[in-house]
Order: structure tokens, then C-alpha cells, then sequence
């Protein structure tokens, strides 16, 4: 997966320091909303929900479509925020520290044909909800709480 030339630019002074990052995951239901879009990852092999790292100057939704069409040629809409949640850092084989701050949307395509698109992807496919792949936790997190009608999610204030 590329890196982005902003966190290129950023890592020359930087070094692997701990760089906190605006992620943005988005969760895409079909038309009838009975089959969630899915891609299999290059870096993991595993089915996972669809995301990205928000470009400088750019709104979280924009980054949800973008990085959607981007990742599977599918045209879709935002329809509300799921979750914000602040995720465990995470160090990459060459050093470099990133903790990202996700904001999950819940999409609807609105056109497109899903497909492979970039590199990002090995598969690209709908999934009726009943018939999902194994998924890991984070995936699966947002697609149940995207199917719910509740208030958007974020971790509870420590007492």
C-alpha cells in the first residue's frame, strides 16, 4: 500500500515517532441495504470494511467516498457517523509508530460496479449480511453497529 506523500514529507523530520492520523472507515450497504461491500486486503489476506487516511484539508466524509471509489469503483453517499474511537498504536515492520483516530461512517452506493481497483485489494465483493466472511473484530464492530439505529458510538469518559 502507498504511503501518502503528506506522511512522507512528515516522516523525513519525524523519524518512526508516534504520528497520531485521521482514519476514516466506511461501511457500504447496497441499495436495499441487505449486502455490505467488502475487500479482501493485500497486507492481511483477511475480508475487511473499506478505509483510509484522510488527505490534509480534507473533510472525513469526502475521505469515505474517496477512498471507497478509490479501493472498489463503487460511487457512495455518507449517510451518518457510526463511531469515533481512538485506536492502539501500531508499528510497522520498518519502525514507523501511527495511532489513528477512526471516524466510521455508514454509506449506501449510489453506483459503481465493485471491483479491484488499486492495489489495496485482492478481492472486492458484496456480502449478503447473513453469509459475511470471517472478519476480525474491528469489522465486524462497525458493521453491527452501523446496522443499528443508535447515536453514534464513542468510548465512554473514565470516571
Amino acid at each position: 500500500m502507498a504511503t501518502p506523500e503528506f506522511i512522507r514529507r512528515l516522516r523525513a523530520t519525524a523519524g518512526h515517532q508516534l504520528l497520531l492520523l485521521p482514519g476514516v472507515t466506511a461501511v457500504v450497504f447496497d441499495g436495499t441495504g441487505e449486502r455490505v461491500l467488502l475487500g479482501r486486503r493485500a497486507d492481511t489476506g483477511g475480508w475487511s470494511v473499506i478505509g483510509g487516511i484522510a488527505e490534509p484539508g480534507e473533510q472525513p466524509a469526502t475521505t469515505a467516498v474517496r477512498e471507497v471509489y478509490e479501493e472498489t469503483a463503487v460511487r457512495c453517499v455518507p449517510e451518518r457517523v457510526v463511531l469515533v474511537q481512538q485506536l492502539q498504536p501500531v508499528t510497522y515492520a520498518n519502525g514507523d509508530t501511527c495511532q489513528y483516530m477512526d471516524i466510521t461512517f455508514r454509506c449506501r452506493a449510489i453506483g459503481g460496479t465493485p471491483r479491484v481497483n488499486d492495489d489495496e485489494s485482492l478481492e472486492v465483493a458484496w456480502f449478503p449480511l447473513g453469509e459475511l466472511p470471517p472478519l476480525e473484530e474491528f469489522a465486524s464492530e462497525r458493521i453491527r453497529r452501523a446496522l443499528d439505529d443508535l447515536p453514534t458510538w464513542f468510548e465512554p469518559v473514565p470516571s
